[in-house]
């Protein structure tokens, strides 16, 4: 069977797995690139062959998260023809072979950076949609498909559907969060329009705002404000504040969206307030206990004094 058909087929089969249209698309990438730079058929690959094109991936200078990328999806792909295909092939990826990632701390707004940003928010839109990423720790794509029916207004809290691998979860609304989306929904029009956040101006006007826009209106406050920020720099900023003030790891991760909790401890690496209280906390107990100790060891220098005064 050409590997064309093997892909087509393994497309269909992702998609009856309710794989998210872009990781299809990514997939479908992946492979493409893999077989179009392999020089014998996907049948005769072995590790030799996998070896050499991380080798081509690293000259063409991927990034290693992307390599990664690359052979997690090759590795599934030849387990699908194993398994779902039937053919009598050895993996030529070797289960979890994988180049090691460095491991950089999340990066959020300091107060006061949040506080410059938000003041040169003058438009009403814009406000609400920060805020939101800010507050209640939406990604972009999910602000980008916030629709009106999943607000709750006077419970104050959002249902987001379909999140991140599919997952549908409950955020809470901040004060003033609910007032920046109050008042731009006061100001919007196009009410026949399921999407909350629509374009402005131009020939697209009324039509809901992509992700590449919303990206771009932050980009824009970066400029204004020469402060280095991001969609998502707003949603780890939430976090590490939440953890500052003592919230729960696993209520973090519940209104993040996290599967794993792990994910969620990487703000405990920047969470700076929070371990600098424990520790305090904890070392204050820790020299109460200690104190007849030290009580002890000026006994016994005064006593080595006088022996050597002797």
């Amino acid at each position: 069977m050409e590997p064309t058909d093997l892909i087509a087929r393994y497309r269909r089969f992702l998609k009856r797995r309710n794989y998210s249209v872009h990781t299809v698309r990514s997939y479908m990438h992946i492979l493409g690139q893999f077989f179009a730079w392999m020089p014998i058929p996907l049948q005769q690959a072995t590790v030799k062959e996998t070896d050499a094109y991380m080798d081509h991936l690293l000259r063409r200078r991927k990034k290693p998260k992307t390599i990664n990328c690359h052979f997690g999806c090759i590795h599934t792909f030849y387990e699908y023809l194993i398994e779902d295909e039937g053919m009598p092939l050895a993996n030529p990826v070797r289960k979890n072979y994988r180049l090691r990632l460095p491991r950089p701390l999340p990066r959020h707004l300091r107060d006061e950076q949040v506080a410059v940003l938000f003041k040169e928010m003058t438009n009403a839109r814009d406000r609400a949609m920060f805020m939101l990423m800010l507050r209640c720790g939406l990604r972009v794509q999910e602000v980008a498909r916030l629709t009106t029916d999943a607000i709750e207004h006077r419970s104050r809290q959002l249902c987001i559907f379909n999140g991140k691998g599919g997952k549908d979860r409950i955020v809470y609304l901040s004060e003033d969060a609910q007032t920046a989306l109050q008042e731009y929904m006061t100001r919007r029009r196009w009410a026949k329009e399921r999407s909350v956040f629509l374009v402005q101006k131009g020939p697209l006007r009324g039509r809901p705002l992509s992700v590449r826009g919303i990206q771009k209106r932050i980009e824009y406050y970066a400029k204004r404000t020469g402060i280095n920020v991001s969609c998502h720099h707003l949603r780890h900023t939430m976090a590490t504040q939440l953890l500052n003030a003592d919230a729960d790891l696993v209520t973090i991760q519940d209104l993040l969206g996290h599967s794993k909790i792990t994910t969620t401890q990487c703000y405990c690496r920047v969470s700076n307030l929070k371990v600098q209280r424990d520790y305090y906390k904890a070392i204050n107990i820790v020299l109460q206990r200690t104190q007849p100790i030290r009580q002890n060891n000026s006994q016994w220098n005064r006593k080595e004094l006088m022996d050597t005064s002797i």
